[in-house]
């Protein structure tokens, strides 16, 4: 019996047919080009293939932030960072203290539970919300308006061991020995679809895949052992888990298809911040997950809706997974909207309008270690991002770092890499983006350190510094 049959399940409500059923797949640490609609030549993803043929797909879509718990607090609340505080997966002091400048603005673990959340929103406007997989930002979905939850809570990871049964997460009972996790989450939210297809649904599947550990079934391990890797993406393991995923995004696909709800679902597929570079890189992009470089905070995205979005689509403008809330609730039309959102609309261009004319922000004021040394692509090899402030606007980039006040400016367009800072040859347009981030910093209460670090040691840096660029 699975988790769905055996719960006590939510009132219902008549259901809204002139509005969409929504499915969200988020998936976790799953890098813009780990795709073969995206352009891998080693990952092997035919259903979401076939998915992008049939809706939308955004080349220029963000996270809004670079690891997973800030990202999904923006995209469930709708909210930049500085206005729900949730920067990082806790503490916000990573890194050895001695080659720390400053003392990092306080983490905040979850959001808060008096912001409106997204799912809150939909049940709102009569929607029946499930979520299964990944939560993250608060201990129980259900205190944030989810109806349904079958795996999620605050855990950010299944644990070693933990994609086969005897399962290490909370809300779910175990399976067979040696059932797969995303097989058994996808199945989870099948039930939910196959239960309240006569309603109007909102199915959120934050799969916990592709997070660590890295754990894929042997045979497809075994299958992806003969394949030739190209462009930094060659791990078997690693490939198996974003195959496995593909397929049963493919097995909830069919099921909506079986049950008649194709036509009237919107469906969105995403990824919660940029892939770790040392297991799959993201050439020509920067860096990986965790930093505020191309490669971290840029990832996949699609949107599906039958007879708004014309199939076989793509835009360039540069979207937000913060965009997801108002574009939602401009459809659902709830009863009671949320009082403050970050994120713009995205009708428009689902109906063919070019540009999303606004800049993107990012805000991290604290500290995130390092995974792999020089192998991050990051500023330096002892964190991936240390504190700073982005500015995405038209093309332009900008970093600002807080510890030594340093600036970077890049063309996106030119340099997808950002491998050349030319910030002094174009002076005019650094102060132009770095005033328009200190005034948004402003006006979003934008806490930025500047306590002084006793305990950085300047020498001790430079001599990790030289250790970490040598491996």
């Amino acid at each position: 019996m699975s988790c769905l049959q055996s719960c006590k399940t939510p009132k219902e409500s008549l259901p809204n047919k002139s509005l969409p059923n929504i499915v969200l797949i988020n998936v976790d640490d799953l890098g813009w080009k780990d795709l073969g609609f995206m352009g891998s030549e080693y990952y092997e993803t035919p259903n979401l293939d076939t998915l992008a043929k049939e809706g939308m797909i955004f080349y220029n879509a963000y996270a809004g932030a670079a690891n997973c718990a800030p990202s999904r607090a923006c995209l469930l609340s709708g909210l930049n960072t500085p206005r729900h505080g949730v920067y990082t997966v806790s503490p916000s002091d990573r890194g050895n203290s001695k080659t720390r400048k400053l003392i990092p603005i306080q983490n905040t673990d979850h959001l808060n539970d008096t912001i409106y959340t997204l799912p809150q929103m939909l049940k709102s406007a009569g929607y029946i919300t499930g979520s299964f997989g990944k939560w993250h930002v608060g201990n129980d979905p259900k205190k944030q308006g989810i109806d349904v939850n079958v795996g999620g809570s605050s855990k950010g990871n299944p644990g070693k061991g933990g994609y086969f049964s005897p399962y290490k997460i909370d809300h779910i009972t175990n399976g067979p020995e040696g059932e797969y996790l995303t097989d058994r989450i996808t199945n989870e939210a099948i039930s939910f679809v196959e239960t309240y297809r006569d309603t109007t649904f909102f199915l959120y599947l934050p799969f916990y895949t592709v997070h660590t550990p890295i754990m894929g079934k042997e045979e497809l391990i075994d299958k992806f052992k003969t394949k030739k890797g190209s462009n930094g993406q060659d791990r078997p393991d690693y490939a198996a888990m974003v195959a496995s995923m593909d397929e049963n995004v493919g097995k909830l696909l069919s099921s909506l298809k079986a049950n008649g709800l194709e036509k009237n679902t919107l469906v969105i597929f995403t990824s919660d911040n940029g892939g770790i570079r040392s297991i799959s890189e993201q050439n020509p992009l920067r860096a990986g997950k965790g930093s505020y470089y191309e490669g971290g905070i840029r990832v996949p995205l699609l949107i599906k809706w039958p007879g708004k979005i014309k199939p076989n689509s793509s835009s360039t403008a540069r979207v937000n997974n913060m965009d997801f809330y108002p574009t939602l609730q401009n459809i659902a039309s709830p009863d009671k909207k949320a009082p403050l959102l970050d994120g713009i609309n995205l009708g428009p261009i689902f109906e063919g309008s070019s540009k999303a004319e606004r800049d993107l922000f990012f805000h991290f004021p604290i500290y995130l270690q390092e995974y792999q040394g020089v192998q991050d692509g990051s500023r330096d090899p002892l964190f991936r991002t240390r504190p700073g402030s982005v500015i995405i606007s038209g093309d332009w980039k900008l970093h600002e770092y807080f510890e030594d006040g340093a600036l970077e400016l890049y063309n996106l367009i030119s340099d997808p890499s950002e491998e050349n800072n030319v910030a002094e040859q174009n002076p005019e347009k650094t102060q132009e983006l770095l005033k328009k981030l200190m005034d948004w910093r402003n006006a979003t209460n934008a806490l930025v350190p500047s306590q002084k670090n006793n305990e950085y040691d300047a020498a001790f840096e430079q001599k990790m510094i030289q250790e970490k660029s040598v491996r």
